[in-house]
Order: C-alpha cells, then structure tokens, then sequence
C-alpha cells in the first residue's frame, strides 16, 4: 500500500448531518485532536430536513446552504475532501483508498467513522427510463430538480410517507398542482394511526393536493405536450414533472466489502462499534439494537455519545422517547411510534385538526402517541412517560 497522504485521529467518511454533527461535538471535547471529513458532494453544510419545506421558508437551494465546506473546514480546524469517492477500507493497514480528480490516494485513521447516510429506493416502472422520476436525497439532487420547475408546473409526487407529505403541502402553498399516489389507503400510513392519517389527508386537501391512495404508479409516458402516468385502476395522471418519496436504504456497500457486519445498516453495538472495534458507524447507515432510526434526534444523541467515546470516555447511546415533527403546515403534527413489533391499541380523543392518539399496550402502558392540530403543544409533556428507544 502506498504511504499515506494523510493521517487523521479520527476519519469521517460523510459530510452530512450526521458527520458534521460529530466533527463538531468531538471538537468541543478536544481542540486538538486530527479530524478529516471526507465526502463526494461539495461538502456545503445545510439542514436536509429543511429542503422539504423551502418554499414555505422561502428558500432558494442556494439559501438553504449555511456554509461551504471552507468555512467548515476553518471553524472546526477539520481536514475537508470534497468530491472524493471512497473506493475501499483496508482494516490491517487502517486505511481508506480515494479517488480524486488527482488520481488515487490513501488516508490513514486511528478510528473511523461511517456516516454515508442512505439512499432513496429506486422506483422503475414501464417508460421510466424515458421519463424521470427522480428522488431528492440531499441538496444537489434538489437544486437541480427544482431548477426545472417551471411556474404552475403539475408535479406527481409517488410516496405519501413523512418527505412525500411534506413535500405535498410545501409544493401545493407555493402554488403547483399536485398529485400524490400511494398503494397505502392514508397518508403517513407507518406513523399515524388510520383515523389522523385521513385527517391529514383531509387538510392537505384543503390547501390544493390531489390524492390517490390505494393506487399504485403501474406506468408512465411522455406525450406530446406533458407526461402520462398510469394507476392500476386505469386512470391517468397528466404531470411535468415527478418526484419519488418511496423510502430510504442505507448505503452499507463499502462497509460490506470490508467485511463488517451488515443487515439492513451497518450493524453498531451499544457504543456505535461497528464488528471492527476501530470502525464505528451513525445516523442514517446505522442499525442500532432500536432497528433502524432515520431520524434527526437519534442522530443527534448518536453524535454526542460517539464524540465522547472517541474523546476518551466510553460512552453508550442513550435513546429516550424522541417524538418527530411533521412539518406539514397544513396540519403540524408530531409522531412517538411505538417500537417495532408493540402490540396493544390505539385510543384517540379530539375532533378536527385537534385529536390527541394515545398507543396502549396489552398491560395498559402507553407506549406512543400521535398529536395533530392544537394538541401537538402536548408532546413535551407525553414524552417524559414514554419508553426509551436505547437505555444506557
């Protein structure tokens, strides 16, 4: 292996939310240890969640940027790599192999941290290839798929999940017509319980979106003036332009290629450790004994824990209850699901907008809730009394 170009305490391999969160955690514990960053995009350090709602902030992509990889590099004394693709670890030698537009290259680490976030799940269907249906991941998928918005553009949005809700409300307040299917019979099918799901859909139809839920997308065409999409119920769908919110899939292929643990994410203990003691892993990538949690708070508390061990002081994730906020303008809304597998019931209160969900379980414990409307001021206090997701 060749010498390498540089050695760094710590590596991050990511330079989204979560990687930038935990360069600067770890260095308020320690200003002097080595940080290197390394990331395939321009290294511009911007909110992902906020892209979903740009319109409502009245955000350009280019104003969503809070700063350039320069300026990040210089407040946190970090190395940067920007647009450079890790091609391999190589854990005898603890290394990573880079490609740059000078060629290939090694950095060496004491530790390393995988923070590569996921991927949107490809959606293909007859004519896609022909016709885009793209999916916005991070904040270059998004200025170049609104660049081509034009004014009053019809958008048919495919996912009513959490980013295809929001994206809805955001697109229809700034004035584009929307058409959003699903194969669920309500919106955010996997976070609220039925009767708040049509709830929601009820409210973003009060602001412009069209939905069709329990269809499916089964084909798409381009015609001569617009595009076509097909459901499976024969209706058709006349659109400029798509956009795909079907779900995430973490990027564990570099990890799998080096032999790590891998299931859905890459697999992490209790301190983030991936199957390489030397190897740890967070956010979006990582699968903790709590599933999957592609979620801002998790990543948040996973950042924390982390620099503290990589500081010197060994410390386990802890998990409490951490609700998420819906940022649907047309009806807020916060969400703390139950854990995976949770049997019991849903008991709603309220009328309207304002309706109070309590998740029971089989032993009478409530173990999540849901809030909408006026009721959502209540998730402070609903919080405390619910079950963590990690103990320490």
């Amino acid at each position: 292996m060749n010498a390498p170009l540089y050695h760094a305490d710590t590596v991050i391999i990511g330079a989204g939310m979560a990687g930038i969160t935990l360069a600067r955690e770890l260095r308020k514990l320690d200003g002097e240890t080595t940080i290197a960053l390394i990331t395939g995009d321009d290294g511009a350090m911007y909110s992902k969640p906020m892209i979903s709602n740009a319109f409502a902030q009245g955000k350009s992509p280019e104003g969503l940027v809070q700063k350039t990889a320069a300026q990040l590099s210089e407040d946190l004394n970090v190395r940067v790599w920007t647009e450079t693709e890790v091609t391999a670890i190589n854990r005898t030698d603890k290394a990573v192999i880079i490609n740059t537009d000078q060629g290939r290259d090694v950095i060496g680490y004491g530790n390393l941290v995988l923070a590569v976030g996921a991927s949107p799940r490809p959606f293909e269907v007859e004519g896609s290839t022909s016709v885009p249906l793209p999916a916005v991941n991070n904040l270059q998928d998004y200025a170049k798929w609104r660049t081509g918005l034009v004014e009053n553009a019809r958008v048919l949005l495919i996912g009513a999940g959490l980013i295809g809700s929001e994206f809805a409300n955001d697109l229809a307040g700034a004035g584009y017509a929307v058409d959003v299917v699903d194969p669920a019979p309500q919106p955010l099918s996997r976070l609220l319980p039925d009767a708040l799901g049509q709830v929601m859909q009820d409210a973003l139809s009060a602001v412009g979106v069209r939905f069709h839920m329990g269809q499916v997308v089964t084909g798409v065409a381009a015609g001569e003036h617009d595009n076509i999409a097909h459901l499976a119920d024969g209706k058709r769908i006349t659109f400029d332009h798509a956009l795909t919110a079907i779900g995430l899939v973490a990027n564990t292929e570099l990890a799998h290629a080096a032999g790590l643990d891998v299931k859905q994410g890459i697999r992490v203990d209790g301190f983030l450790r991936t199957s390489d003691p030397d190897i740890y892993a967070l956010g979006d990538c990582a699968e903790t004994d709590a599933g999957m949690l592609p979620f801002i708070l998790p990543l948040m508390a996973e950042a924390r824990a982390l620099a503290r061990t990589l500081s010197g002081t060994l410390t386990r994730v802890e998990l409490p209850a951490l609700p998420v906020a819906v940022k649907t303008p047309a009806l807020p809304a916060v969400v703390c699901p139950p854990k995976p597998g949770a049997e019991g019931n849903w008991v709603i209160e309220g009328s309207g907008q304002d309706q109070r969900a309590l998740f029971i379980g089989l032993s009478g414990e409530t173990l999540g809730f849901a809030l909408t409307g006026q009721e959502t001021k209540a998730r402070l206090a609903l919080s405390k009394d619910m079950p963590g997701l990690l103990a320490a």
